[in-house]
């Protein structure tokens, strides 16, 4: 018998990685650990930069050469030792590359199963021959739809489209969808040299011309003269003289074609997409497949059907056909049913009023299924009955399987990889989460629980970086990491069961752990005047009316699905925009493109509260850029005055630098080798792509030359490695920088460096660094602020700070509306919400609205209990 203690645990020695302070620390295995502290304190560095990237870095060790000699390149984590580390799995909410041919079926895999549930149990019409699997899937040349190639919807390129104002000439650029700088001017240069009129405005242009110009498939060479008039061009083309270079012409249309099928940049297919207008495919009625496909039934539904469902009514038709008594149904002629007819009429005594089981008919099945088939469809049933329990428990019931991946939350991500997880059947594996409660009701919280003991019950280990506090409390070991965030965090405070963290006084966690009474509703403020909004239809929104209190702090409640950010982050923001003349674009729209259907829009208006609006700001949680060149201090604006600072130094002036110089965007200051990202991206073939440091400048972004100007002893790359809070001291005496920062600070990001990448920020820190930059600035007239879970990724004590800003505006005569599911923030609100009862087709009504305690004591809101324990009423 073993009698080491720490024989079933993971046991790291001298952690470094980011800001750890040389940590020891043991980690029970078989167990589900919580990390916490406030944000920035070192959990993730812990969890996912040290152990989880040290079992990666093993498993590279245990593959090819080829990617063995990647792991100089992407680094190892920064520790002595860690022993008894198995292989380890991260479900973290990053989205990875947002593709609209990702969908929850392809995430979860249920879409392969239901290819094989039609291919081997489907009914097919008489005399057709059986479809392999293949064949049901729009991703693939034997399923989609030839008119649409499996996108769903036809594009039609026309004149108006490409030519918005026709009393333009070609000169002028009449053809707007024609490239811009020098390839545009090359198409006009070459119809100077085909003798078309580039100077006439466009609609002076005969027919037979601007077709041929927008619509040729004709791609001729000619000699172009370049910077030479119409007149001086014939000239040359008489005389034959030596041309610039041979042009090819490209008629507008097919360039837009050619250039969004063919185009590796996302932002010249999103420009060349303008010009093509979208339409539900007639072949295939937007359902992506071949009608052979689609002829092929189950339950009485094809495949477009029913990958159209919400997930809790695809159960539904799932359940008949996995139960054991299925093989045994009699196919009695005038007995039958097939299962959508059967649920239908469910429906229909629902409606009416009546139970859905009261003298239910027996369902019967596509009658011509044998008895082989008919064993087939129990089979996979079953399976797919299992899979789909596991999203609907972790309440995620609303989706469809159809439903594209850059339209879903990160949490509803996390929590799909997490079910998907629950289905792998691995053991002995470590499960590294990153806060799996994110955008999760606390009506769900059960499930996710439950989900996360499933996992480790069948012998795996569960690392989760979490500031939930019921998870915390239910974990059987808690680390709690800080004190405070940055270089004040990075040491372990408390390693052991949740109980004894209590007697841990410089713990910021144990305050709110363990606190007798977490929240006391405030005194409503009186609102200036009401924003009404009428007929609202938005998703599962179905003519809903709802007012929101001007100059107050409301939060908008609801189970995970039940239409809440469809009516604030959507309806709201677009009803109000418009009225402004300031559109919002959709929250999706720069992850959209043409495999999209056609961006919804919000029906409905706003009847009341307008004339109180005089500035509309969304706060989201998008990336504030998508590449390491994006970061904290660009995005803010406080570089700009930075770079001011160093060009003005004697040094800089001496050697004629300006700001310019300073900037890693442009050349003559940043490293040529990355090009001032300060990383290179390193392609790994069968996996991401990942960032490493920059061979030439390690990381500094600048040329030597640049790095050699200093001020206050730093040169420009050591200004941007600064936290703010330790910036804050460095510029006490530059008043703009200055207020920029403590804004920053205030709001709980005093741990993030300036120069810290977008690539490495969570969407909660990318939202309240968007905040901050609107809290420095000077608000001019009433203005609506509406955030979208704001306290995502935030722990308590954030919570709190960040509550404190946002009063703040609310006390300088601005209105804040937040979707929100932690109880804390909803317990001090003006006003409250309550979105619901259900999700999916069982949301999208107000249940009810009103003070906390009002909504507190409501015997119909999913959120009610949850609100009233926080508001001790239990």
């Amino acid at each position: 018998m073993n009698s080491d203690p720490t024989s079933g645990m993971v046991r790291v020695r001298g952690a470094r990685e980011h800001n750890l302070k040389n940590v020891d620390v043991d980690i029970p295995r078989d167990a589900l650990v919580v990390f916490t502290g406030v944000s920035g304190s070192g959990k993730s560095s812990l969890a996912f930069s040290t152990l989880y990237a040290e079992a990666q870095r093993r498993y590279f060790e245990s593959v090819a050469p080829y990617a063995r000699r990647l792991i100089d390149q992407v680094g190892v984590p920064d520790v002595d030792s860690i022993d008894g580390l198995p292989p380890a799995v991260a479900l973290q909410q990053q989205r990875g590359t947002p593709s609209t041919r990702s969908s929850v079926g392809s995430v979860t895999t249920l879409s392969s199963l239901i290819r094989m549930l039609y291919s081997r149990a489907g009914s097919y019409p008489p005399g057709q021959p059986m479809l392999y699997a293949e064949d049901f899937s729009p991703n693939t040349p034997q399923g989609a739809c030839p008119e649409c190639h499996g996108l769903g919807r036809v594009y039609e390129v026309t004149e108006a489209l490409m030519v918005p104002d026709p009393s333009l000439s070609i000169r002028q650029r009449a053809v707007a969808s024609w490239p811009m700088a020098w390839q545009g001017q090359n198409l006009r240069d070459i119809l100077v040299t085909l003798g078309y009129d580039v100077d006439k405005p466009w609609r002076e242009l005969p027919k037979k011309q601007r077709d041929w110009i927008l619509f040729t498939e004709e791609t001729p060479t000619v000699p172009v003269y370049a910077g030479l008039t119409p007149e001086e061009t014939r000239v040359a083309l008489k005389r034959k003289m030596e041309p610039s270079y041979q042009g090819t012409f490209s008629g507008a249309r097919r360039y837009i074609l050619h250039t969004y099928t063919h185009s590796q940049s996302a932002l010249m297919k999103k420009r060349v997409a303008q010009f093509m207008l979208g339409s539900p495919c007639p072949e295939c009625d937007g359902k992506r497949l071949k009608r052979e496909a689609l002829s092929v039934k189950f339950a009485g539904y094809d495949i477009g059907e029913l990958s159209q469902m919400p997930l809790l009514q695809f159960a539904e038709v799932l359940k008949p056909v996995a139960a054991q008594s299925y093989l045994k149904l009699a196919e009695e002629p005038g007995e039958v049913f097939t299962q959508r007819q059967t649920l239908d009429a469910r429906a229909q005594r629902v409606a009416h009023g009546a139970s859905a089981h009261a003298n239910a008919p027996d369902v019967r099945h596509t009658p011509n299924l044998s008895v082989e088939k008919r064993l087939a469809a129990q089979r996979i049933a079953q399976d797919l009955l299992e899979r789909v329990s596991a999203l609907t428990d972790l309440g995620l019931g609303y989706l469809a399987l159809e439903r594209s991946t850059p339209t879903l939350s990160s949490g509803e991500l996390q929590r799909l990889r997490l079910a998907t997880q629950l289905g792998s059947q691995l053991f002995g594996v470590i499960y590294v989460l990153d806060e799996p409660s994110a955008g999760l009701h606390p009506a769900d919280g059960e499930a996710l629980f439950d989900a996360l003991q499933r996992l480790k019950a069948s012998g795996n280990t569960l690392f989760v970086v979490e500031h939930d506090l019921e998870t915390m409390r239910r974990a059987d070991w808690l680390i709690d990491v800080g004190p405070a965030a940055g270089e004040h965090g990075g040491r372990i405070l408390y390693s052991g069961p949740p109980a004894g963290l209590a007697e841990v006084k410089e713990s910021q966690t144990r305050d709110y752990l363990f606190a007798e009474q977490v929240s006391q509703a405030r005194t409503s403020r009186k609102p200036a005047a009401w924003l009404r909004l009428e007929g609202i239809t938005r998703n599962n929104l179905d003519n809903l009316s709802v007012e929101f209190p001007l100059g107050c702090f409301t939060s908008v409640t609801g189970v995970s699905g039940s239409g809440k950010s469809s009516l604030v982050s959507q309806a709201l923001l677009e009803l109000v925009g418009a009225h402004l003349g300031r559109p919002v674009a959709d929250s999706n729209a720069e992850e959209m493109s043409l495999e999209d259907d056609a961006p919804q829009v919000s029906g409905g208006q706003v009847t009341a509260g307008l004339g109180s609006i005089k500035r509309l700001v969304q706060v989201d949680q998008k990336p504030i850029g998508r590449t390491p060149r994006s970061n904290l201090a660009t995005y803010t604006g406080l570089f700009d005055s930075v770079r001011k600072l160093y060009a003005a130094t004697a040094e800089a002036r001496a050697r004629g630098y300006d700001a310019g110089q300073f900037s890693f965007n442009v050349a003559k200051g940043r490293c040529p080798t990355c090009e001032g990202e300060g990383f290179v991206s390193v392609e790994l073939l069968f996996m991401p792509s990942v960032y490493a440091p920059c061979p030439t400048c390690h990381g500094a972004r600048y040329n030597p030359e640049t790095l050699a100007i200093v001020w206050q002893g730093m040169n420009i790359a050591q200004v941007l490695q600064l936290t703010v809070d330790d910036a804050v001291k460095v510029f006490a005496e530059q008043a703009g920088i200055h207020r920029s920062l403590e804004v920053l600070r205030d709001i709980g990001l005093g741990y993030l460096r300036l120069g810290q990448p977008a690539t490495e920020l969570s969407g909660g820190e990318a939202q309240r660094i968007k905040l901050a930059t609107e809290l420095q600035r000077n608000q001019r007239g009433a203005t609506l602020y509406v955030l979208d879970e704001p306290t995502t990724g935030l722990h308590p004590r954030d919570v709190d700070r960040l509550m404190a800003q946002l009063n703040t505006l609310v006390e300088a005569g601005h209105t804040v509306i937040v979707v929100e599911h932690e109880m804390r923030v909803v317990a001090q609100s003006d006003w409250v919400i309550d979105i619901g009862p259900g999700a999916g087709d069982q949301g999208g009504k107000v249940v009810v609205a009103g003070a906390p305690l009002k909504v507190a004591r409501s015997k119909r809101s999913k959120t009610a209990p949850f609100l009233a324990r926080t508001l001790n009423l239990l």
